[in-house]
């Protein structure tokens, strides 16, 4: 077990097979390669995903298609291969969250760039999807339109 600090949930253990390893880490984190992904709780639909290496870096996430059951978009041979996906049941697509001014009824869900977990190994990568009509900024509660 590895012992990781971190600011939000103080001091916590974490088993090694559960560290999710980026390569190349994340755009705008490229030196974050080892996180964690930590349940909100057993019923919610989010996560954190925790640096294991900065304890302030931690990102909401969600998955996409609790919220967006249309979304769709295919991954590429080269990340098929970098993350060496054999098998498509072990792969797990999270979808970060922003929280604008940290009002939860305007949290949107980056659909642009899924991050995709193959889970046989552990390998991670957030994705750019090309030729794509998403976005960085899907509402995950669209505003209720006003009656009458």
């Amino acid at each position: 077990m590895l012992k990781v600090n971190t600011s939000r949930f103080g001091e916590i253990e974490v088993d090694e097979n559960n560290v999710v390893h980026f390569a190349n880490g994340i755009p705008a984190f490229e030196g974050e390669n080892e996180f964690v992904i930590l349940p909100y709780d057993q019923e919610s639909p989010y996560y954190f995903m925790q640096s294991l290496k900065s304890p302030d870096l931690a990102f909401l996430l969600t998955i996409p298609f609790l919220f967006f059951p249309d979304y769709t978009f295919e991954i590429d041979d080269e990340t098929v291969k970098e993350l060496d996906i054999k098998n498509q049941e072990n792969v797990v697509y999270y979808s970060m969250i922003t929280i604008p001014n940290g009002s939860i009824r305007y949290m949107t869900a980056n659909l642009l760039a899924p991050i995709v977990l193959n889970t046989d190994n552990m390998r991670a990568k957030q994705v750019v999807l090309e030729k794509s009509n998403y976005t960085t900024k899907h509402r995950l509660f669209p505003e209720q339109k006003k009656e009458g």
